[in-house]
């Protein structure tokens, strides 16, 4: 993950929005940011910037997945009530780097 230099810090927040295409490994290839840091309840909400061709959000493990699209616009959301850290990742763009990661805590 090129972009990631570190959770952003979020806590305290009721809703994050984190993008998907953003620019990362070579294009809109990233999640902007790559990881945050959230308090328990909050929902993250994933926005597709319509950069990169068709992006997902799944969870290692299988916890959740969105659908596979390229429009713009497009929102798939997840709360995050447990502590722990939730790694993910963009399925057809996993082996370029576009991973990401909820930090729940």
């Amino acid at each position: 993950m090129e972009n990631y230099d570190g959770p952003v810090d979020r806590t305290g927040e009721d809703e994050v929005t984190v993008q998907v295409g953003s620019q990362a490994n070579g294009g809109g290839f990233g999640y902007g940011p790559a990881a945050v840091s959230v308090s328990p309840g909050t929902t993250v909400r994933w926005e597709w910037t319509g950069e990169g061709g068709s992006h997902d959000v799944r969870a290692d493990g299988g916890s959740f997945a969105s659908q596979m699209t390229a429009d713009a616009g497009h929102t798939f959301a997840q709360t995050f009530d447990a502590p722990g850290t939730t790694k993910y990742y963009c399925m057809p763009h996993k082996a370029m780097g576009m991973k990401g990661a909820v930090v729940v805590g």
